[in-house]
Formats: C-alpha cells, sequence, structure tokens
C-alpha cells in the first residue's frame, strides 16, 4: 500500500483495501504467534505506519499530485504553511488508533481460531 497510496489507489476505495489487509494480517498473527496478539497488532500496524508516512514524506509532490482534495483539507483548516508536518503527525496518530484496531482484530482472530482448534480437539479424544 505505501506505494499504491501515493498514485494508484484512489481515497475512496482505500478504507476498503486496509479493511482487506486488516482482516488478512489479524488472521496471519492469530495463525502463527503463540501470545500477545493484541501487541503483535499493534506493533505491526505502527512499522506500517513508520513505513507509509516516510514514503509519504519522500514521495510528498507525488502524493500531493493524487490526492488534492486531501491536501485542500490540510491547507484550509490546519497549517497551510507546513502540510509536511501535518502529515507527520497525522501518520503518527493513524499509526497508533489502526494499532489498536489491528491489534484488537488480532486478538479476536485468535479467539476464533483457537477456540475452534480446541472444540476440534475435544471431540477426536
Amino acid at each position: 500500500m505505501g506505494f499504491g497510496t501515493i498514485d494508484s489507489i484512489p481515497f475512496a476505495i482505500e478504507p476498503f483495501c486496509w479493511a482487506f489487509i486488516f482482516i488478512v494480517c489479524a488472521f496471519v498473527i492469530a495463525k502463527y504467534c503463540t501470545e500477545k496478539y493484541f501487541l503483535n497488532g499493534l506493533a505491526v500496524s505502527i512499522v506500517n505506519a513508520i513505513w507509509m508516512t516516510i514514503m509519504h514524506l519522500v514521495f510528498f509532490t507525488a502524493y500531493t499530485t493524487n490526492h488534492t482534495m486531501e491536501m485542500g483539507v490540510i491547507e484550509k483548516l490546519v497549517m497551510p504553511d507546513e502540510p509536511q508536518i501535518v502529515m507527520f503527525f497525522t501518520g503518527i496518530i493513524s499509526g497508533a488508533t489502526s494499532g489498536l484496531i489491528l491489534g484488537l482484530l488480532s486478538y479476536a482472530a485468535a479467539k476464533i481460531l483457537h477456540n475452534d482448534q480446541q472444540e476440534v480437539n475435544a471431540l477426536l479424544m
């Protein structure tokens, strides 16, 4: 999504892409981690937010060219002279928020996967 959100994926479709990615990541975390599902989901999202923020800042010109609506909001409401600073802090906030969401989804997916496995083991014994 790092490069995709810069120039390919429209803002209207981006939330659906993130929802799909979050669900897949939650089940991968639940399947391959043995404990601390919430913290693993949180960590994955924070690392992803760092990566995404760096990509948006490095390719700032391309991002602003393809996201004129978002840049218009930044210029009108927040800090019109320093949009990169706004993007940096928005990246931190979105990373924390998405981390909470992915952490909760990972925890829920672990409960679903492990409860199903316990029921199957109980039936076999």
